[in-house]
């Protein structure tokens, strides 16, 4: 429903203001999603590749105060699915932020928000399907096969199972969360044990020595942990599944809630934690961008497969990211169709209820990627992920400025917020935006690929709007049959 019509219908009403708005997204879905699905998609979102592989370069480049930056960028995530999770127990929608947008932004909100989501997950795929080759190319057996080649295969395998229903796609993430979580776990009981003793890896002696005999915290200075700070940021950015994930569970008001609350625990512990030990077991020069710091590790202590147990995970959990970022666009792009800011055909469902058309829109991007693995396939990882952080810093930004516009109508009684709630509104969003900008604002300091990622920011704009001008004749007769629906 759009802005206006919401405005009406509350001035209409006061009490009415209380009856949350529906949203013509939302209609034809199985709700096929329990709660231990949705429970695993909140972790399974915040483990993935961005830690798995992205964590060797940084580690690399920023030393053992990338633990810092990953505490500091998981408050602020925390903040953000808080927000969105007072969003959704406020009116579940599988549209999730692009449904509150259009709500408190109106439709040139919900449609900046909804194609910058794209973006993000579109670019996220290409960053999924590369860490999938690379992983693959670990065993010698693939090394002959193009890195382009394997990229293709994983996104045919994932688009098939994402395209069967939602139950299979949750159970699939329930597994492969399940494997990730266990195997974090396992690495670091490894770790501690390897503390402990002071086993030897790799010919050094794990312990603080490793951190105070290579530079310290910052080996390198402060700036190679400013710049790391967009990867980082794209590490959590599958966290606000859990809003798009509550419009297909029976029971959001209880579900929601408790995902949300795990997340800070599961930052402190999965994130921090790993990053801790990674930089207490090895030296940070020891770690690659092309090779999961993990892998690293259990190669290096002399254990039997352990490198090709812990790579076939991590392989896992890029499958998982691709999976999920497949799933989201097509609700997402679903509840754009049907307010007509998105192509007609990614509207359509089949029989299973399953966006297909969002979903294949999303792949046919994603085979961009294979292109960009065939041309590049040294760059291809930070390209995209520096263009997916574009992504989800507008997404995040825009949850919480919808957020902000929640709180005021509520504060005129135009809406009753819930008591699962956001604390310390407006400070809390304004920081947080504020935060978000600055890391965006960073990424300047990196000639090679931050700079060249920023410069693509006015051409984003161009087509955001040029997109809003071929759409917005379209968006405009959607509204008006809504709201004529509404004076019936």
């Amino acid at each position: 429903m759009s802005k206006d019509a919401v405005d009406t219908a509350g001035a209409a009403s006061r009490t009415g203001a209380t009856q949350s708005p529906a949203d013509a997204g939302d209609a034809g879905y199985s709700k096929g999603l329990k709660a231990r699905h949705v429970n695993m998609i909140a972790i399974g979102g915040a483990i993935g590749t961005g830690l798995f592989l992205g964590a060797g370069g940084r580690l690399h480049d920023a030393g053992p105060a990338l633990a810092v930056a990953y505490l500091v960028c998981g408050a602020f995530a925390f903040f953000v699915v808080r927000a969105l999770g007072e969003l959704v127990l406020y009116r579940p929608s599988s549209g999730s932020f692009v449904s509150y947008a259009r709500e408190f932004l109106g439709e040139k909100g919900a449609y900046v928000a909804g194609w910058m989501y794209f973006l993000n997950w579109s670019t996220t795929g290409i960053a999924d399907i590369t860490a999938i080759a690379l992983y693959t190319h670990y065993w010698s057996f693939f090394t002959d096969i193009p890195q382009w080649v394997l990229a293709l295969i994983a996104l045919a395998v994932v688009l098939a199972v994402n395209l069967i229903s939602v139950k299979i796609f949750g159970e699939m993430e329930f597994w492969f969360a399940i494997i990730k979580v266990a195997t974090l776990v396992g690495f670091m009981l490894i770790g501690i044990f390897l503390l402990a003793t002071q086993h030897e890896v790799g010919g050094h002696t794990p312990g603080p020595g490793l951190v105070t005999d290579h530079g310290g915290l910052l080996p390198h200075g402060m700036m190679p942990v400013v710049l790391v700070m967009q990867g980082v940021i794209f590490a959590y950015a599958a966290l606000e599944l859990v809003g798009v994930a509550a419009g297909e569970t029976e029971e959001p008001e209880k579900v929601v809630p408790r995902a949300v609350n795990s997340i800070m625990w599961r930052v402190g512990v999965f994130y921090v934690g790993s990053v801790v030990l990674l930089a207490l077991l090895l030296p940070g020069s020891v770690y690659t961008a092309d090779q999961s710091p993990f892998v690293t590790v259990l190669s290096k202590i002399g254990v039997p497969a352990a490198g090709d147990v812990m790579n076939l995970v991590v392989l896992t959990a890029a499958m998982s990211s691709l999976n999920s970022g497949l799933y989201s666009t097509g609700r997402i792009l679903r509840s754009m169709a049907m307010a007509g800011s998105a192509p007609r055909f990614t509207a359509k469902m089949n029989r299973s209820q399953v966006p297909y058309g969002g979903i294949l829109l999303t792949s046919a991007v994603c085979v961009l990627g294979v292109v960009l693995n065939y041309l590049m396939p040294s760059q291809a990882f930070e390209i995209v992920l520096n263009v997916a952080s574009l992504g989800i810093i507008s997404t995040w930004v825009i949850i919480m400025i919808c957020h902000l516009v929640f709180v005021r109508r509520a504060k005129e009684g135009l809406v009753t917020r819930p008591s699962f709630r956001l604390r310390g509104s407006p400070v809390t969003e304004i920081v947080t935006i504020a935060f978000l900008l600055a890391v965006l604002g960073l990424m300047w300091n990196d000639p090679e690929v931050g700079r060249k990622t920023l410069l693509l920011v006015p051409l984003i704009a161009v087509l955001l709007v040029a997109g809003w001008f071929g759409v917005r004749r379209r968006v405009t007769k959607t509204q008006d049959e809504e709201l004529n629906g509404l004076t019936k």
